[in-house]
């Protein structure tokens, strides 16, 4: 049974996607940090970079969107791989080849202060702006129209006769040579005319576009990609869900109505929550999403996995834990290859539910038969097809390591809900009780010696006051007693824990070192 429960907040919208009641995907979009992917504005170029051929583009949001000329020039490759196609070979495709990028000045197409209608094509992350393309494309339910490139084409997933009618169907469509048009696998048994009145809306809302590009004078969005609502139903209707399941109803209404459209293609029980106990709470998904901000994951079998992060790269390390040591007369490689396969099946769903991207290096527990590796291997792969974010996954090295890369779509679910940190500067640690005794122990010495103060105060946090109990008090008397001098012992609970303030007892000011 599949199902997605869609939790509402004011500032925050969550949808949960569960298979037999386990979490499988997390979605959290809020006010803050909505997607752009798919936006469609009225730019404004502010900056070209002719080392790099690319250029910074106003488009009115927090940061401003950055076009390589690749996004410029025709590119037929980036249409391929967002809407798994082919186009129509019998049709002359003409693709810009590595040299003519290499060579083409981007001056030629964009000057400072003019106008450019662009496509957010990747979301921004951290300070890093959105990526933009002048190859628009506008998806519908079915098909997908391109405004400026004159190809058509059909889904690789649509074959044989479906494929020979659809590509039928969009050449014998009435529209302009210099647009193009692209079924996608959810046109498969439509009829002509719901594809031919799916294209005219299309036709329609290009239209639009165009004429708010000419109205507005400054940068603006001219058209929004479909909410997270709409894309949960659609997908739901797609990969056949059973239930949406949602807790605000001024959205359930909405979502109603959005499914009144697709409910002959697919039927969906849609449920509005009415329990007092919130959602998320009572289907254990908040428990799992805390599960997802640890480091150490544990699997079922004993095993467990380590996710660490870099600048460069994410690294998953694979451990047996007590696993392999609690019984005699056992074969010892199976058991890792199934502390690895497991270890799979879980790295591929955390991903999804982590949205890690970027670079990814899995440190598997060494096996000695290759074709256990490529059982591990397998099974990684099998589980990466569930994910919706391209993966490219290389071969296992003979120490145990698999390379990989996962697109990224939007910010990690870290970065969503977490902040930098003011005290530990992103090593996620703190010093130990004993290191901030002994700079208390320098800071004694520097107070008393050089700055000739006598009597002092210590203020620390209580648990760091207990710790100096057990003997460095003591040690710490008999320094300012060796100078004549006395020291006096306080707390503060607000203070942080590696954090120490001195205080003059004649003078009641505090004091620096």
């Amino acid at each position: 049974m599949k199902e997605s429960l869609i939790s509402i907040t004011s500032r925050e919208k969550r949808c949960a996607i569960l298979s037999c009641g386990k979490l499988q995907d997390l979605i959290l979009e809020r006010k803050s940090n909505e997607q752009l992917a798919g936006n469609i504005y009225r730019g404004e170029v502010i900056n070209i970079l002719h080392n790099i051929k690319s250029a910074f583009i106003n488009i009115n949001e927090e940061e401003n969107g950055f076009i390589h000329i690749r996004d410029i020039l025709e590119n037929i490759q980036k249409f391929q791989e967002m809407f798994d196609m082919d186009f129509d070979r019998e049709q002359s495709i003409k693709t810009i080849k590595p040299h003519a990028v290499k060579n083409a000045d981007i001056s030629k197409f964009m000057k400072i202060g003019h106008p450019v209608l662009v496509q957010v094509i990747k979301d921004p992350i951290g300070s890093k702006g959105a990526r933009l393309t002048s190859n628009i494309s506008i998806p519908g339910r079915y098909l997908v129209l391109l405004p400026n490139t004159p190809h058509k084409g059909v889904s690789r997933k649509i074959t044989g006769l479906e494929k020979a009618r659809l590509t039928k169907v969009i050449k014998a469509f009435e529209m302009p040579q210099s647009m193009g048009l692209i079924c996608r696998t959810a046109s498969v048994n439509v009829k002509t005319n719901i594809l031919i009145q799916e294209a005219n809306e299309l036709l329609d809302t290009w239209n639009k576009i165009q004429k708010e590009f000419h109205d507005h004078s400054k940068p603006a969005c001219l058209y929004k990609e479909s909410n997270l609502i709409k894309k949960t139903i659609l997908k739901a209707v797609d990969k056949k869900f059973n239930r949406i399941l949602i807790d605000d109803y001024k959205t359930f209404q909405y979502a109603r109505r959005i499914y009144a459209r697709y409910k002959n293609e697919h039927t969906i029980k849609l449920e509005y929550y009415r329990d007092k106990m919130p959602m998320f709470k009572r289907f254990m998904i908040e428990n799992e999403i805390d599960r997802c901000l640890q480091r150490k994951i544990w699997l079922g079998n004993s095993g467990y996995l380590f996710f660490d992060k870099t600048e460069a790269m994410y690294t998953i390390d694979v451990n047996s834990g007590r696993s392999t040591s609690s019984s005699e007369n056992i074969d010892v490689e199976e058991t890792l290859v199934q502390i690895n396969m497991e270890a799979a099946r879980e790295i591929g769903r955390q991903l999804r539910l982590r949205n890690i991207g970027g670079l990814i290096i899995c440190d598997f527990i060494d096996m000695n038969l290759r074709k256990n590796q490529r059982r591990v291997l397998k099974t990684l792969k099998e589980t990466l097809r569930q994910d919706s974010a391209k993966c490219t996954v290389l071969g296992m090295s003979d120490f145990g390591l698999v390379e990989m890369t996962r697109q990224r779509t939007r910010e990690s679910l870290v970065h969503t809900l977490f902040t930098h940190c003011p005290y530990c500067s992103g090593l996620g640690a703190i010093k130990k009780f004993e290191s901030t005794s002994i700079e208390i122990e320098r800071a004694i010495k520097s107070l008393t010696r050089q700055k000739k103060e006598t009597k002092l105060k210590l203020i620390t946090h209580p648990e760091m006051d207990a710790f100096m109990s057990k003997s460095d008090k003591k040690l710490f008397e008999s320094l300012v007693k060796k100078e004549r001098g006395l020291i006096e012992f306080g707390v503060d609970d607000e203070l942080h824990l590696n954090r120490f303030e001195f205080y003059s007892l004649n003078q009641g000011n505090k004091l620096d070192f």
